[in-house]
């Protein structure tokens, strides 16, 4: 599918759950399509730079090539 660069918006975020017990809190990362409300990418894991990478590259390629991202701007670790 050939998109036009800034064609697809997506928005980006992240939250936690408890997993068991207190002590094991995971990561829900998730991207999804502002103009379909369609989930395009998720990654659970903990809080990192690395799971953040990982939501990247579980996007569509057309989405990491044309998409304008949005997201709360809180830093990872």
């Amino acid at each position: 599918m050939k998109k036009a660069k800034g064609s697809l918006t997506l928005q980006v975020d992240e939250m936690w759950s408890i997993v068991k017990n207190n002590l094991k809190k995971q990561w829900l990362w998730i991207a999804f399509d502002r103009n379909t409300r369609k989930i395009v990418g998720l990654y659970i894991e903990e809080r990192s730079k690395k799971s953040a990478s990982m939501l990247w590259q579980s996007l569509p390629h057309v989405y990491r090539q044309c998409a304008v991202c949005y997201t709360d701007l809180w830093e990872s670790r």
